[in-house]
């Protein structure tokens, strides 16, 4: 369907790709993995055209038809949710409207001298728009969005009233609504809440498109793809399974060229000793001449490359007391929706407990009650003697757009030594060049590594985090996990990542009936232990 070939390309002096090809064929489902700036997103753009490769060719199988979903999406505004998410799905979408417009102009007395035009365009667009399954598009395009975590208030609101990630939820809808023969997936997990992964994995499980997409979300890598094609130095590594199996791969291969490399050095070396020893030794001098011909004619390999984390040794935080917080009687509501009612709930020392519940559940009311940011209408919200650390997406509005990374850590922690301060940003993949970017140039992962590891340099003994690992890349996410296996302190945290929540929670709470005046559904174990006994990862989303 689609073959890159010997394809060469570089952005200025890096160079991306060098003579590297792949294929994409008929109903596979790929994984394009890669350190960041490997190139991923640039794959997806010389795939649509949008960027000519420097060297090679992409070739396309003729009448191809692409539904692409990117990180970038455009303004969407005038349109209901459902109008906008038909209105992008491609051809069915821009037949779905035609129709509508034309069955309005049948209807119109003042277009009856052009009734005969009318008729025939009517004529050519339905058959076309019946073969497309254009005459259950609504009933589709409302399941889709159903699945991506949209009421039916929303789905018939304006779609301009939401907000930016909610927005690339409908784009995902039109990528999925379109019917396409290959669908391009640039990080489609980012913006869903766990809920929307879950059913997006069962929908492209279930797709006849190809796929091809990038995403730092192993768990949903590993159940939705079959094939890995690593970006490794400008060429595609594939390998044939999920992600687990790439890793396990890349582990035998890395030990087998380590110990192929240390087996030629020590062979060149034994050489050396030779030649440095007899080579002005009259009987052996031929033989040491000999050995430094082998030598000069060895294809050298190159050291084994490996991709370097960075230890750090956190700080541990000030030990709180037994009772860390304590809500007694809340009630919350917004508008005529009410969340919480007498809502009971404390938190002890030491425990870790994750926030599950659909859409508007009241996680993030939660949160945000319990770190100050939000009053309660009804009851009260206590903490104990506590030093509290709060993670939200707006907590990325805290640092200084006109600071270099390192300058930002440099204005926290003016007394700690630079050779500590360059370590901790290392630590989150902050290179030596990264730490010299201003922070108005960092992508969304970026900021998010910034502020978590400002806020664990310095470490709160309650830690508050919503969605904290949003945009981080595998790496980070895994080193994060980590470093908060050895927090000793408390949290409570809103996560969509299933390794986050496997690696850290011991308690979990469900708040998914408190809206509807039940009393939240509380486990005294782990989340591995609690999707066990219930059979499901979500609320309400089976496995």
């Amino acid at each position: 369907m689609i073959t890159l070939t010997g394809i060469g390309k570089r952005h200025g002096h890096q160079v991306l790709f060098v003579d590297a090809s792949m294929q994409l064929n008929p109903g596979e489902r790929v994984g394009l993995t890669g350190p960041n700036g490997a190139g991923k997103s640039t794959v997806f753009r010389l795939i649509v055209g949008e960027e000519k490769p420097d060297d090679g060719a992409v070739t396309l199988q003729k009448r191809l038809t692409i539904g692409y979903f990117r990180q970038d999406i455009g303004e969407m505004s005038g349109r209901s949710v459902l109008d906008e998410a038909i209105a992008g799905s491609g051809r069915v979408g821009e037949l779905h409207h035609e129709l509508e417009q034309l069955q309005h102009d049948m209807a119109d007395p003042d277009k009856a001298d052009d009734m005969d035009r009318i008729l025939e365009r009517f004529g050519e667009v339905q058959p076309e728009y019946q073969d497309l399954g254009g005459y259950e598009l609504e009933a589709r395009s409302r399941e889709v969005l159903h699945g991506l975590g949209f009421s039916d208030a929303q789905i018939d609101g304006d779609v301009g009233a939401l907000s930016g990630g909610w927005k690339m939820r409908v784009g995902m809808a039109n990528v999925l609504l379109g019917n396409f023969d290959v669908l391009l997936l640039d990080e489609p997990t980012n913006h869903l809440d766990i809920e929307s992964i879950l059913w997006l994995e069962q929908f492209l499980k279930g797709t006849k498109s190809a796929v091809l997409m990038t995403c730092h979300d192993r768990d949903f890598m590993n159940r939705v793809v079959s094939r890995i094609v690593d970006i490794d130095s400008g060429e595609f590594i594939s390998y044939t399974g999920d992600y687990d199996f790439m890793e396990r791969e890349q582990g035998l291969r890395s030990a087998q060229k380590e110990a192929a490399f240390a087996r030629q050095e020590a062979m060149i070396a034994k050489m050396q000793r030779f030649i440095d020893r007899f080579g002005t030794h009259v009987a052996k001098a031929a033989q040491a001449q000999s050995r430094q011909k082998k030598i000069d004619k060895i294809d050298r390999m190159e050291p084994p490359r490996r991709r370097e984390i960075v230890a750090f040794h956190f700080k541990q935080p000030p030990r709180s007391g037994e009772d860390v917080a304590r809500l007694s009687n809340v009630s919350k509501a917004y508008g005529e929706h009410s969340v919480y009612r007498g809502f009971d709930f404390e938190i002890k020392r030491g425990e870790r407990w994750c926030v599950m519940g659909q859409n508007g559940s009241g996680k993030t009311t939660l949160l945000k009650m319990v770190a100050g940011d939000l009053a309660a209408d009804a009851g009260t919200v206590k903490l104990g003697s506590i030093k509290l650390g709060y993670f939200a997406q707006q907590s990325l509005d805290v640092l200084d757009p006109g600071k270099s990374v390192f300058e930002e850590v440099d204005s926290r922690f003016p007394l700690e030594s630079i050779g500590t301060k360059r370590a901790l940003l290392a630590a989150f993949q902050f290179s030596a060049d990264d730490q010299e970017k201003r922070v108005s140039v960092l992508s969304g992962g970026e900021r998010s590594r910034l502020v978590l590891a400002l806020m664990l340099f310095d470490p709160p003994n309650f830690l508050v985090l919503d969605e904290p690992t949003n945009h981080l890349d595998l790496v980070t996410k895994e080193l994060l996990v980590r470093t908060l296996k050895d927090f000793e302190g408390t949290m409570l945290f809103v996560s969509h990542d299933r390794g986050f929540l496997r690696g850290l929670a011991n308690r979990v709470l469900d708040v998914s009936g408190c809206a509807a005046g039940s009393a939240p559904s509380i486990y005294p174990g782990s989340y591995v232990d609690w999707v066990a006994k219930t059979g499901v990862e979500a609320p309400g989303v089976h496995s």
